[in-house]
């Protein structure tokens, strides 16, 4: 006599696997578009303090100094050569640098760069070691106007989706590049 083997609890198992993996593919997918939807609410806020400044001055203080805290970061530096002239800027005020600092650091990529580090680029001062991930957004202008390097940190580690996430820095500094040049030049 054959004997009868019964599939359907196998098949219902794997069925639910199934469903249980879908299911947080799905709950992945909406936890992802409302952090990118929160992202770009947080550039859109950055963008509209930075185009509201009065002067290049307050423009330096928005940047280092509201950014953070509209962006979610932990520190922001800003540094900008011309010529022999190198400074950066962070929430501690500002400071002359030798431009071939900056330059080196932007030599290295174009547009952004996202990554996890074991400390923080240089260009955020003293801030610099308790950076574990950095976005460094490389500002570029024709001259008379400066050249230089955004530094996005924060403290926590973090795992970075490099396209979206870059498009959306590179938006933020071709605004702030743009700014730059609204007050700098008469």
């Amino acid at each position: 006599m054959g004997r009868v083997i019964s599939f359907e609890d196998r098949a219902l198992a794997n069925l639910r696997a199934r469903v249980a993996a879908a299911e947080e593919a799905n709950q992945d997918l909406i936890a992802f578009a409302r952090g990118h939807s929160g992202a770009v609410a947080s550039i859109h806020e950055a963008v509209l303090a930075a185009v509201e400044a009065e002067g290049f001055d307050h423009l330096i203080h928005i940047v280092t100094q509201e950014w953070p805290q509209i962006l979610g970061l932990d520190a922001v530096a800003l540094a900008l050569f011309v010529g022999e002239t190198g400074m950066r800027a962070d929430a501690s005020g500002l400071q002359f640098v030798e431009p071939r600092v900056i330059q080196h650091s932007i030599a290295e990529f174009e547009g952004v760069v996202l990554r996890g580090v074991e400390r923080g680029h240089p260009l955020f001062g003293p801030a610099c070691e308790l950076i574990r991930a950095e976005a460094l957004i490389r500002l570029e202008s024709a001259p008379p106007l400066p050249t230089g390097l955004l530094a996005l940190g924060q403290r926590a580690e973090q795992g970075f989706e490099t396209r979206h996430g870059s498009e959306l820095l590179v938006f933020l500094g071709r605004v702030l590049t743009r700014c730059m040049g609204r007050w700098l030049i008469p």
